[in-house]
C-alpha cells in the first residue's frame, strides 16, 4: 500500500469533470485506489463519492493505492488531476433535451452537469420522460442537442423537426447508432455522437449469465422450490465445458465474452467481417466461416452492430442459419435485436430447435423496453410467443445495466457534449 498527498489548487475544486476522469482511469487499474479528504474516504472508481469529498481549492487529497503497479496507478491519477483540474477555454452553456429519462439516467448526469463555467461539462440539461420519435422532437426547441437512447427512434421526419428546433448535435447514450437516420443528419449537418465503449464486461457478463440461466433451466427451478416443489424434471441442463462457443463479432464486447468462455473450459471459435487476427495469434479464438461457426458450435453468443442494407447484418441469423445449427445448441443475443429473424427463430423453436435461448434484445421490444407494464395485458404478439417456449428467457435491454456502465456513459456522454461544445473533433465517438 502507498500513499501520497495532493493539493487541490483550482479555483472550483475537484468538481464533476476530474472527478468522472479519476473515476474512469481508477476503473481500469491494478491498484485499488481510494482518496480522503475533508473526515471522508471515497472509492476512487466511485465518482458519486468522489464529489461527495467536497474538495475545495486548497484541500489536500489523501490518495491511497493497494494492489498491483501501485506507483504507476498513483501516477496516472495524478496526471488525471494535473490535466483535468484546470480548464482553459471559455464555452457558453450548451442545452441538452434529454429524452426517455429514468432515475438512474439522473443519478450520474444531474450531478455532472451541477457547474457551468471553465473546466466543467459546461452543460444545462432538460429532461424528458417520454421517447424521442417524430411526434416529440418537437420538445427539443430551443436547445442545442438531444440526449437519446435504445429505444428512442429519430429517424428522417424527426432529424427534419430537430434541424427546424436549432438542434446541432444528437448525443446517443450507447454504442449503437440504428435507430438514427444518419444520413439526414449529414444532410442538415446535425453531429450525431456515440458512446463507442462503456462497460464491454458488463454486457459480456450478462450474456453468459442469461444462458447459464436458461441452460441449467433457474428461471424455472427457483419458482418450483418456492412452491416447495423439489424435484428436478424440466430442469436437465449442458455442460459448458468442452464444448464449442462461437463469437460473432470480436469488438470489446465479444472479446470479454471469449475470455469468460475460455474461462468454462470451452473452445472459442469466432466470425467477423473484418477479423482481428491478434486474438488468433494471443490463443484466445480461432476466426472460421460463418457457416462453419453455426455447423460447430454448442453456444452462439451475438455482438455484432446492427448494420441494415446489402451486405448488412440485418437477420443474420434467419431459416438458413437456424438450419445448419445443432438442435442442441444454445442461442444468446445482448446485441440488436434486428441480428436474428425473430418469426424464423419463433418457427425453429416451435420445431424443437434449441436447447436454450437468452435474449436481451429481440425485434419488437421497443414498446416494452424500460417501461413496467405489469398491471396491462400483453399485447405484444412478439413477446408473447417468445415467453411460451420454457427453454427461452428475457430480459428488458439491460446487458449494460451496472454502475459502472452507467458512470462511463454519462462520463462519455457529456465529454462528447463538451468537445462539441469546444469545437474539438468528436474521434471516434462521431457517426460518419
Amino acid at each position: 500500500m502507498k500513499t501520497i498527498s495532493y493539493e487541490i489548487t483550482n479555483a472550483i475544486g475537484m468538481h464533476a469533470r476530474p472527478a468522472a476522469f479519476v473515476a474512469q482511469a481508477c476503473v481500469s487499474l491494478p491498484s485499488q485506489i481510494t482518496i480522503s479528504c475533508n473526515g471522508k474516504t471515497a472509492d476512487g472508481a466511485n465518482v458519486l463519492q468522489l464529489m461527495g469529498l467536497n474538495a475545495v481549492k486548497g484541500s489536500i487529497l489523501e490518495i491511497t493505492a493497494e494492489g498491483g503497479d501501485e506507483d504507476s496507478a498513483l501516477e496516472k491519477i495524478v496526471d488525471v488531476l494535473d490535466d483535468k483540474l484546470n480548464g482553459k477555454r471559455k464555452m457558453s452553456v450548451l442545452r441538452i433535451a434529454f429524452f426517455g429519462t429514468k432515475d438512474y439516467d439522473r443519478m450520474f448526469f444531474s450531478r455532472l452537469t451541477e457547474e457551468t463555467g471553465d473546466g466543467t461539462y459546461n452543460c444545462e440539461i432538460k429532461y424528458f420522460n417520454c421517447r424521442m420519435t417524430s411526434e416529440t422532437a418537437h420538445l427539443a426547441a430551443g436547445f442545442d442537442a438531444v440526449c437519446i437512447f435504445v429505444n428512442d427512434e429519430c429517424p428522417r421526419s424527426a432529424v427534419e423537426v430537430l434541424n427546424a428546433c436549432g438542434v446541432r448535435l444528437i448525443l446517443l447514450r450507447c454504442a449503437g447508432f440504428n435507430n438514427v437516420d444518419i444520413e439526414a443528419a449529414k444532410e442538415y449537418g446535425i453531429k450525431v455522437a456515440r458512446v463507442p465503449a462503456y462497460s464491454p464486461y458488463a454486457v459480456a457478463e450478462h450474456a453468459m449469465a442469461l444462458i447459464m440461466t436458461a441452460n441449467r433451466r433457474l428461471h424455472k427451478a427457483i419458482p418450483k422450490v418456492k412452491e416447495n416443489n423439489f424435484a428436478l424434471s424440466g430442469l436437465l441442463g449442458l455442460d459448458l465445458h468442452n464444448k464449442v462457443a462461437g463469437i460473432i463479432g470480436t469488438g470489446k464486447i465479444g472479446q470479454c465474452m471469449a475470455r469468460i468462455c475460455k474461462g468454462f473450459g470451452m473452445t472459442v471459435i469466432a466470425w467477423d467481417a473484418y477479423p482481428n487476427r491478434s486474438l488468433e495469434e494471443s490463443g484466445l479464438l480461432t476466426y472460421v466461416s460463418f457457416d462453419d461457426l453455426l455447423e460447430r458450435s454448442d453456444l452462439v453468443s451475438l455482438h455484432a452492430p446492427l448494420i441494415m442494407g446489402e451486405g448488412g447484418t440485418y437477420h443474420l441469423l434467419n431459416a438458413e442459419a437456424f438450419a445448419k445449427m445443432k438442435d442442441t445448441a444454445m442461442l444468446v443475443n445482448t446485441a440488436r435485436g434486428g441480428l436474428i429473424d425473430t418469426e424464423a427463430l419463433i418457427e425453429a423453436l416451435k420445431a424443437g430447435k434449441f436447447h436454450a435461448v437468452g435474449l436481451d434484445v429481440y425485434e419488437g421490444e421497443d414498446e416494452n423496453v424500460y417501461t413496467d407494464r405489469s398491471d396491462d395485458f400483453l399485447n405484444n404478439d412478439i413477446t408473447a410467443r417468445l415467453q411460451m417456449f420454457p427453454n427461452v428467457i428475457l430480459t428488458s435491454h439491460q446487458a449494460f445495466f451496472t454502475r459502472e456502465a452507467l458512470q462511463a456513459i454519462a462520463v462519455e456522454t457529456l465529454e462528447n457534449a463538451r468537445n462539441f461544445n469546444a469545437g474539438l473533433p468528436l474521434g471516434a465517438a462521431e457517426v460518419i
